[in-house]
């Protein structure tokens, strides 16, 4: 039977773009979408942790996901592969950390390794392209992380935040910024604001947290 792949992200076109992905894969990969502010009642093999405009996986949304009983493993699908981050994700239990440079069948032969019992870590390749699926403002010509800081200014997230939750630096952050208001016309933080709100790039859903446990988000 094909693996139940639950992709985890509040953008519901960035689950649907790994489901497409690997929609020629049905025979091995069965996509559901786990959604965290309801009850899981069937199991799923790996969860996907897709880090766009989310907390990267060293923090307490993945710990989370790695305690859920239902939920078999847990991999982290990410732009970011610096070795911090990615070790202090593996501390926290998960079984892969996985780039999203990876092309569809590289991605499949991926997990079904972890679900084989490997912990499989992507090693960086700059020269390869971005797939990762689906972002919102794609069709309007923003790149992937263009997507993404422009998602979290949307948010209301500050460049400190940006900085904080893509692990991006400062400069690259703002170069972004600069390069995303051009293509939208945007002339203020605000006007960016209202061009998010309008073309998708609030979140679908926002993740809740049990605010008893400590390290949680608020």
């Amino acid at each position: 039977m094909p693996l139940r792949v639950a992709v985890v992200n509040d953008y519901d076109v960035v689950v649907h773009g790994v489901a497409a992905m690997l929609r020629t894969y049905a025979d091995r990969i069965n996509v559901v979408e786990l959604d965290a502010t309801v009850d899981v009642e069937s199991r799923v093999d790996i969860a996907l942790y897709d880090t766009f405009a989310q907390a990267q996986g060293d923090r307490r949304a993945v710990a989370e996901l790695v305690d859920n009983p239902v939920v078999s493993r847990v991999a982290v699908y990410t732009w970011n592969l610096d070795p911090i981050l990615e070790q202090a994700s593996l501390g926290l239990g998960v079984a892969g950390y996985l780039s999203k440079r990876l092309p569809a069948q590289d991605l499949v032969a991926a997990l079904e390794r972890i679900h084989a019992g490997e912990v499989v870590v992507s090693s960086e390749d700059g020269r390869a392209p971005l797939v990762g699926g689906d972002w919102p403002g794609r069709e309007e010509g923003l790149t992937p992380r263009e997507s993404e800081v422009l998602a979290l200014i949307t948010q209301g997230l500050s460049n400190a935040d940006i900085v904080d939750r893509t692990g991006l630096s400062i400069n690259s952050v703002k170069s972004y910024i600069r390069t995303c208001y051009r293509k939208i016309d945007a002339t203020s933080r605000s006007k960016a604001v209202i061009w998010g709100i309008e073309h998708g790039l609030q979140p679908d859903r926002i993740r809740t947290f049990d605010p008893d446990i400590p390290g949680a988000p608020s």
